[in-house]
């Protein structure tokens, strides 16, 4: 194994622990802001770190299309041309096979589709996913897979499970391994326990420097993806990260923690800033509502990034009503501060041992809202 793990605690099955890469050591759990196109949109490098993420990720399928893999290796690797000094993962492009389904041609050798830029036919199989990520310098490397897509019938979601562990074999023969860098399997298999412990086999058979648990949060709901989560995270490797890709919620990430799961990232803090909505201490508050148009409070008293600790509802409001950009980027600068400080929270409870008790006052907070 090229990519370092140690646990430092567990509090029933919630961990918390530091996963060490070429660009630093990152504690556990922890969310990873998402930087699809080599920047957190709305926010500077220096911002997000300002919040405390240590690591981001960067998309395959989009920087291989614009600006090109080449062109960022040329000159110096994701890392350097997105002024970010921490751990990179990079997923693979195997959600975009699942999310632009009536632009691609799948085969086992790999996957055809036409790029939703221009139109060219572009082609991606497990060996170039790999290079691709290789040449961007990413510190963690995904499998390249096929996302199942919900609902699939157990037919179809073994013959895709399967599929995606033959492209994770593959995927393993065209790593180079490296100090501090690491290939992480993904678990597929739907909603289907036992695809999904077929799965976690296949994977663990081959060897990989952490699991992702795959397929999920793709219109399941969070029942099913518990569920899933429950038969699937006891089967992997304990001395192995486990990450939970495109997840979630706040509740859905106290949720997954319980369960064991080490690592997450989501597009919903950003995009949920860019349209007004702010993840707090109290509650989802939509800031095109009315109601905040003369609260002179702090958009979150327990949050010390500048749109909480400089500007009041009303202005973040008046921001938002405006198409002022400033308000976008005010409260994605804010859910990601809220993201990492719920993180440090949930770390905090697991190495003193009192997880429950703070996943149970979490909720209770959240449920009683904000009492405007």
């Amino acid at each position: 194994m090229t990519l370092g793990f140690t646990l430092a605690a567990a509090d029933g099955t919630a961990r918390a622990g530091t996963l060490h890469t070429a660009h630093g050591d990152v504690p556990t759990p922890v969310f990873m802001p998402v930087g699809t196109a080599g920047t957190v949109k709305a926010m500077t490098a220096e911002a997000v770190r300002s919040t405390g993420a240590r690591m981001v990720l960067g998309n395959t399928y989009h920087l291989m299309l614009r600006p090109g893999a080449e062109r960022i290796a040329a000159l110096g690797g994701l890392h350097r041309f997105m002024d970010w000094h921490g751990p990179i993962l990079t997923d693979s492009g195997g959600f975009q096979v699942m999310s632009l389904s009536q632009l691609r041609r799948l085969d086992e050798g790999g996957v055809t589709f036409r790029s939703h830029l221009d139109g060219s036919e572009q082609r991606l199989t497990p060996e170039r996913a790999v290079a691709i990520q290789h040449a961007l310098g990413a510190d963690v490397t995904m499998v390249l897979d096929e996302c199942t897509p919900f609902p699939a019938t157990k037919a179809e979601a073994a013959a895709s499970m399967r599929l995606s562990m033959r492209w994770a074999a593959r995927s393993r023969g065209a790593f180079v391994p490296r100090p501090g860098h690491g290939l992480f399997g993904i678990v597929q298999g739907g909603v289907y326990p036992a695809l999904r412990a077929e799965s976690v086999a296949a994977l663990a058979a081959i060897g990989f420097d952490g699991y992702a648990v795959g397929g999920l949060a793709v219109g399941e709901g969070q029942e099913t993806m518990f569920a899933m989560l429950d038969v699937t995270v006891p089967l992997l490797p304990a001395d192995r990260p486990r990450y939970l890709m495109g997840v979630g919620t706040p509740a859905d990430i106290v949720g997954a923690v319980a369960r064991g799961i080490d690592m997450f990232d989501c597009v919903i803090p950003t995009r949920s800033g860019r349209t007004g909505r702010a993840y707090t201490s109290r509650g989802v508050l939509n800031m095109r509502n009315a109601r905040f148009a003369d609260d002179p409070r702090p958009l979150d008293p327990d949050c010390a990034c500048p749109a909480c600790a400089r500007h009041s509802r009303a202005y973040l409001h008046h921001l938002i009503k405006s198409g002022e950009m400033l308000g976008p980027m005010l409260l994605t600068w804010h859910n990601v501060a809220y993201y990492q400080d719920l993180m440090r929270g949930l770390r905090a409870a697991i190495l003193d041992g009192r997880f429950a008790a703070h996943a149970a006052a979490l909720a209770a907070r959240w449920a009683q809202g904000d009492g405007a």
